[in-house]
This record gives structure tokens, C-alpha cells and sequence, in this order.
């Protein structure tokens, strides 16, 4: 099956404080077993942002509607994995996330690749992720980007009655 093709009009940014409302929508809008291992979020809501998840954290895909506004498709975060100098090297992505209207259309490649050339910008010549085994199509499009099974966490996870793998992925970025 192949992907429909972005509009031209779609762009990857970095996050900035106003996104917070619009991420915390897609966040919950998206929230599955499938990826998630925190339970479903409930009301009141907090915050996207806070300490630990800063707008720096985040690159956002936004695709222009039919009023040519800017609407958010979807984020991927990134974040060294340890504060420790000798990691410094690497970059981990820590969510990934699409709005459902925006599914199949290569925005989660795009961010992907963003993340990549980020990541190789910001001095990093490797970067890793964390999937869950069930993920099949995570794990697809990972690989389809370079990623390899580096190792597995089995039942690491508990999530709707059944145990459920950690999966580590990670890749060279190297040209």
C-alpha cells in the first residue's frame, strides 16, 4: 500500500508554548495500548508541556486546511536518553504521535526523517527508540527507516491482560 503524498503545503517545526493546547488534544485523541503504557488520560488535564517535556523536546508536522490555516497533523520527540556526557552522542525519540485525519499520509515518516536530520545536526550519530512488540506497523515503518532490533525486553509490560514486549530499535546516522 503506498502513501498518499503530503500536501505541499505540510511542514515539520520545532514546538514552541503555544502548541501545549493543540499537542495535549492530539496526545489524548491518539492514545491506544497499541503504544501507550500509561493509563488513558483523565480529566482535569494536565499541562502537554512541563518540566520534563519542554517545547525543545518536540519537532510538529502541520498541514495547511483548505483556509490555508496551519493545522497540527502530529510530533515526534526527541531528547538525548541520559544527561551523561559520554551518551552525548545519542539521541533517543520518546513519542510519536498522528492525528487520525492525518494517517497514511507520510507524516510520520516525515517526522522521522525530520528527527534524523535534527538529531545528525545537533552532533548525534546515532539515535534509538523504544516500540512495543505489537506495534506491528511502528516497527514497519521503522525499519523501512533504517532501524534495527537491537534487543528485547520480553513481558516487560503489562497492558490489557497480556504481557507485552519492549522492543529497542536504533540506527546509525551516519552518511
Amino acid at each position: 500500500m503506498s502513501e498518499t503524498p503530503l500536501p505541499p503545503a505540510c511542514r515539520v517545526r520545532p514546538a514552541v508554548l503555544l502548541d501545549d493546547e493543540a499537542l495535549g488534544e492530539l496526545d489524548r485523541a491518539t492514545w491506544s495500548t497499541l503504544h501507550a503504557v500509561m493509563p488513558r488520560p483523565q480529566p482535569p488535564y494536565a499541562p502537554f508541556f512541563d518540566d520534563q517535556h519542554g517545547p525543545g523536546d518536540f519537532l510538529v508536522a502541520e498541514v495547511r486546511d483548505a483556509a490555508d490555516e496551519p493545522r497540527l497533523a502530529g510530533y515526534i520527540r526527541l531528547v538525548p536518553p541520559t544527561p551523561l556526557a559520554c551518551n552525548s552522542h545519542v539521541r533517543q525519540i520518546q513519542g510519536l504521535a498522528v492525528a487520525g485525519w492525518a494517517r497514511g499520509r507520510g507524516v510520520a515518516r516525515t517526522l522521522l526523517r525530520a528527527a534524523c536530520a535534527t538529531a545528525r545536526g545537533d552532533g548525534a550519530n546515532r539515535i534509538t527508540l523504544r516500540v512495543l512488540g505489537h506495534n506491528a506497523p511502528a516497527r514497519a515503518l521503522y525499519a523501512s527507516e533504517g532501524f534495527a532490533v537491537e534487543g528485547v525486553l520480553p513481558g516487560e509490560f503489562f497492558l490489557d491482560g497480556r504481557y507485552v514486549d519492549d522492543v529497542l530499535m536504533g540506527r546509525s546516522l551516519a552518511p
